[in-house]
C-alpha cells in the first residue's frame, strides 16, 4: 500500500491510498479518482513523500478509516435530506433567489456542476460542496 498527496485542477488537496504507483496512474489516467471536496477527476500527485503501509494490519487501519469516514458522510447526507428542501438542478438559481432575498429563506440542496457553484462563490452565494455517497456498499 502506498499514500500519495494528491490535488485536483480546482488545487484541492487530499490523501488516497493505493495498492502501488502503477495502480495509481491507471486510476488516475482513466478518471477514476474523484475530489473528495468538489467531485472534479482532473487529478494529479501532489509534491510529498509517499508513505508505505508495511503490513497487513496498516491495510485493514486504513480501511477501517474509511469506513467511518463513510458512516460520517452518511449520517451528514441524512441529516441534510432531512432538515433541508431538495431543489435538483434548479439549485443555482435557488440559491442566488435566497441570497438576493428574491425567494423565501430556507436550507436547500441540490445538483450543480463545479463552473456553477464557482460562479455563485465569486458572487458572494454561500454554497458547499459536500461528498454525496451513494446508498448501500
Amino acid at each position: 500500500m502506498i499514500l500519495f498527496e494528491l490535488r485536483c485542477g480546482d488545487q484541492h488537496q487530499f490523501e488516497a491510498w493505493f495498492k502501488d504507483g502503477a495502480t495509481y496512474d491507471a486510476l488516475a489516467a482513466a478518471g477514476g479518482i474523484s475530489c473528495p471536496i468538489c467531485g472534479g477527476t482532473s487529478i494529479e500527485k501532489a509534491p510529498m513523500a509517499p508513505r508505505l503501509a508495511k503490513g497487513r494490519g496498516d491495510a485493514l487501519d486504513v480501511r477501517e478509516a474509511v469506513g467511518e469516514v463513510r458512516k460520517v458522510l452518511v449520517e451528514m447526507k441524512r441529516q441534510v435530506k432531512e432538515s433541508c428542501d431538495y431543489v435538483g438542478e434548479r439549485f443555482p438559481e435557488e440559491a442566488r433567489k435566497i441570497h438576493y432575498g428574491e425567494g423565501e429563506s430556507r436550507p436547500i440542496y441540490g445538483e450543480a456542476t463545479v463552473e456553477q457553484a464557482k460562479e455563485l462563490e465569486e458572487e458572494g452565494v454561500p454554497v458547499q460542496r459536500i461528498p454525496w455517497v451513494k446508498d448501500g456498499n
